[in-house]
């Protein structure tokens, strides 16, 4: 059998999967309402409740503080409970306490105008915010360990990455252009009432979901929070792995959080664009993010998903640093749209990866160790590039070897730079992964689960 029909036929057994395509099927319709519901806070928020108030945009900006801030602190202790529950009860119970969460905002949007001033509203809607987002600690490492227990290992998980990967650019690109539409057109009520109906969605699909629950691992006694808090950080620093995927995106993160902060910035001074033509740098990304997650299973097939995370990050940096050379917005944007599709292989196989090297056991408290360390480097990203662009490097000019070099694009080439770094040292750290990884994957003959029950 030829290796294209090989791997069509892997692609039509997994989509035969059905706690695979449930799983799918709610974490598509619940991303695509958190877009809407996410851009329609901004904008509610923003622009209608605030409107003309001169601290609207620290406001705006309150939200995202609200939801790192909340991910930092309950991220580590959601991975704890999230291993030692039910994985499908905890999704579950998550999804029915963000319905009433959203819902319940939903509602009160439907009160008469007056009832509550705008300043109440705010209040109530970073308070939606910060419950829905500690609710979610607790789904998504759920969620992550169902996927690692109804998707056998091998191929089928790097194409499971792609696919979900896949979902979350298309969302990326569909739902936030939903928000304003809904929000000007119908009213916030509506946009609210779309992300409710998508948890509830979601609570439908995975309770459709049939999977073994993961035993106890022989000789369990008693089990002490902080034991098994300590196990978590113990594994994910001794595992080499782990540890070298935490570091690699710690550092790379920096980078990126320092890109995603002056992007706008540098789309206007730099690129010589309107503000309005911001948005475009994310469409050229989403699309060029959904053709790499589609890929990503078959150059992980060759390649081994360990090399494809390596190397894209090495060639993900080059791309920053090209990028931060580009002069204007056309050039810019083919650059994005190809540098997109190796970080969209890199969020793809990134799952197997993790998956593949922690025990079914340990995942909730794996992720819960990963997310937050990331959330930390990304506001220090942010945060020091924010420093250095309006203090340290304000006005600076250079010209190197005949080469310009302002304050936005030294960052941004900076940025670059410490995602090359990122990637040569999961190259060097990660060599032989894939070969280990394969040796210990089980045989057909071990079934992770039953797919079709």
């Amino acid at each position: 059998m030829a290796a294209g029909d090989r791997r069509q036929q892997t692609a039509q057994v997994l989509w035969r999967n059905r706690n695979f395509t449930r799983l799918w099927a709610g974490q598509a319709v619940s991303i695509i309402g958190d877009f809407v519901f996410d851009t329609t806070l901004t904008l509610w928020i923003g622009v209608v409740l605030l409107h003309g108030r001169t601290f609207a945009p620290a406001a705006v900006s309150g939200l995202l503080i609200v939801v790192a801030v909340v991910t930092m602190v309950v991220a580590p202790i959601a991975g704890v409970f999230v291993d030692r529950w039910d994985r499908r009860r905890t999704m579950l119970a998550t999804d029915l306490i963000r319905v009433v969460l959203v819902g319940g905002l939903t509602v009160v949007a439907f009160l008469p105008a007056g009832m509550l001033s705008n300043l109440a509203l705010v209040v109530l809607a970073y308070a939606v915010v910060a419950c829905s987002t500690a609710a979610g600690q607790f789904f998504n490492p759920a969620r992550f360990a169902m996927i690692g227990a109804v998707v056998s290992e091998g191929p089928d998980r790097s194409r499971a990455g792609g696919i979900g990967q896949a979902t979350n650019s298309i969302a990326a690109i569909v739902g936030p252009p939903l928000a304003a539409p809904l929000l000007f057109a119908v009213g916030v009520r509506w946009s609210l009432l779309l992300n409710a109906a998508s948890f509830l969605f979601s609570f439908l699909a995975v309770r459709s979901v049939r999977v073994e629950p993961v035993p106890e691992p022989p000789g369990a006694g008693p089990r002490s929070f902080r034991a098994e808090f300590l196990a978590g950080i113990r594994y994910v620093a001794t595992n080499r792995v782990l540890r070298t995927v935490l570091i690699a995106v710690c550092v790379v993160t920096v980078g990126t959080g320092a890109l995603n902060a002056l992007n706008v910035f540098f789309v206007t001074d730099n690129l010589h664009a309107a503000a309005h033509w911001y948005g475009t740098i994310g469409m050229a990304e989403g699309l060029g993010s959904v053709v790499g997650a589609l890929v990503a299973a078959a150059i992980a097939a060759r390649l081994g998903n360990a090399r494809v995370f390596a190397v894209g990050l090495v060639v993900v940096g080059l791309g920053t640093m090209v990028y931060a050379r580009m002069p204007v917005l056309l050039a810019a944007l083919v650059v994005v749209s190809v540098l997109a599709i190796p970080l969209g292989a890199i969020n793809a196989v990134l799952s197997p990866i993790v998956l593949d090297a922690t025990p079914a056991r340990l995942l909730g408290r794996v992720i819960s160790v990963l997310t937050p360390v990331q959330q930390v480097a990304s506001l220090a990203g942010v945060a020091v590039a924010g420093w250095l662009a309006s203090t340290v490097l304000l006005g600076f000019h250079v010209d190197v070897a005949g080469v310009h070099l302002g304050r936005l694009d030294t960052i941004l080439l900076a940025s670059g730079v410490l995602v090359l770094i990122g990637g040569l040292y999961a190259v060097v750290a990660l060599r032989g992964a894939d070969r280990a990884a394969a040796a210990d994957a089980p045989t057909p003959a071990e079934p992770i689960s039953n797919p079709t029950r």
